[in-house]
């Protein structure tokens, strides 16, 4: 299999996959902007040709180096980054050269979150009510529907950027002074509760080979704005009702041969609300924590599904791990020291984060796993613990 990696330097764990698709019998094919010299030892090993582009965003050069590739190569099975901002791009290059996976037809039903409440609807699961979000009359006419407060958010696009919640007129009208024209927004009901995850691998059958589940102990919205610090925790086992939501999703998009990764409000009554789909590996540091709770290598798993169509497992859930970031600014009571005194029996990693992730995951991060959760909770506090 010819499998040409997008981006391969960027993020970091681009390595991982990698070299995990040679192992598995790919010839692995990198396009990026980096230089050659600046690659990962681990990636370049991997790798059995890279092409270098100025801009990673001009899409003429990148289409010459995919024929650069079929040339020397042959046809190419495969073109992946396994990065949300790069899905067009994707979608656009299988699209021009016939190479399977997502196309440039499809392509915006998994990025427009406008598009994905179709899906939500025909999965049966319930979603938030939600309306375009161009001028200030259709606003109030869905803000009289639902009630303050709203969320607005970026149609397109991952994470808590550009994502606020508005509980009155002044707020209203503030957003709408200062909202970038270049951005088309969506405007959803708030709802209270926490987002959980239904994370894993679909093969190219359709079937779910690997599960995972996450939940966030704060709002990354609130996170964002407020600049807080935050944490998660991936599950052992997945809540019944989750699973059976994130099925019916994945059934509703008929994806294939995919990392998903599917957000869910769970509600203090116990609801699951589908809120967004992305069909890519979950952010933050939750492909390694999946590989921690189940004591696996999520991407040789991957690598072998793709490569190999082989379905892996069974997989069964051993620890909670848990992720629980700090902030620069922020004075917590206890030192780095004094974390890895108390808890160095649960820490299974820890590091700074890169400036561009840090105002979501926080500017240092601790990952940590444990077959007491209670324990992990205790961590998570005194990791979080701030000075009066």
């Amino acid at each position: 299999m010819n499998f040409v990696f997008f981006s391969p330097h960027f993020p970091t764990n681009g390595a991982d996959f990698c070299d995990r698709l040679k192992k598995a019998g790919a010839t692995v094919l990198g396009i990026g902007d980096a230089p050659y010299d600046a690659l990962d030892g681990r990636l370049k090993a991997a790798l059995s040709e890279y092409y270098r582009v100025a801009d990673m965003e001009d899409y003429d050069p990148v289409f010459r180096a995919m024929g650069h590739f079929i040339h020397k190569w042959g046809r190419i099975d495969r073109f992946e980054s396994l990065n949300e901002h790069w899905l067009e791009l994707e979608a656009n290059i299988r699209t021009d050269f016939n190479i399977y996976g997502t196309k440039l037809d499809f392509v915006k039903n998994l990025k427009r979150k406008s598009r994905m409440r179709a899906f939500f609807r025909k999965s049966g699961v319930e979603t938030i009510a939600q309306r375009k979000c161009s001028d200030r009359a259709g606003a109030m006419t869905f803000i009289r529907r639902v009630g303050y407060p709203v969320v607005v958010k970026p149609d397109s696009g991952s994470g808590a950027s550009n994502t606020f919640k508005i509980s009155n007129t002044g707020e209203l009208d503030q957003f709408f002074r200062d909202k970038p024209e270049d951005v088309t927004f969506v405007m959803e009901q708030f709802i209270e509760g926490l987002v959980v995850t239904y994370d894993g691998l679909v093969n190219r059958d359709g079937e779910v080979v690997l599960a995972a589940s996450h939940r966030y102990d704060q709002s990354v919205m609130e996170v964002v704005n407020k600049d807080r610090h935050m944490s998660y925790t991936c599950f052992p086992h997945i809540r019944p009702a989750v699973e059976e939501a994130g099925r019916k999703i994945l059934r509703a998009f008929d994806v294939r041969e995919r990392f998903f990764h599917i957000e869910l409000f769970e509600t203090r009554d116990d609801r699951i609300i589908a809120l967004e789909v992305n069909m890519r590996p979950p952010g933050a540091w939750m492909t390694d924590a999946i590989n921690y709770t189940f004591d696996i290598d999520v991407y040789a798993a991957w690598a072998d599904m793709v490569v190999k169509d082989a379905a892996g497992g069974p997989y069964e859930g051993k620890y909670f791990t848990a992720y629980a970031s700090r902030k620069r600014h922020l004075h917590y009571l206890h030192s780095h020291e004094d974390v890895l005194a108390a808890h160095r029996d649960k820490i299974v990693h820890h590091q700074p984060i890169e400036e561009v992730f840090s105002r979501a995951m926080g500017n240092y991060a601790y990952q940590m796993r444990s077959k007491d959760q209670a324990d992990l909770r205790e961590a998570v506090a005194y990791i979080h613990a701030e000075k009066a």
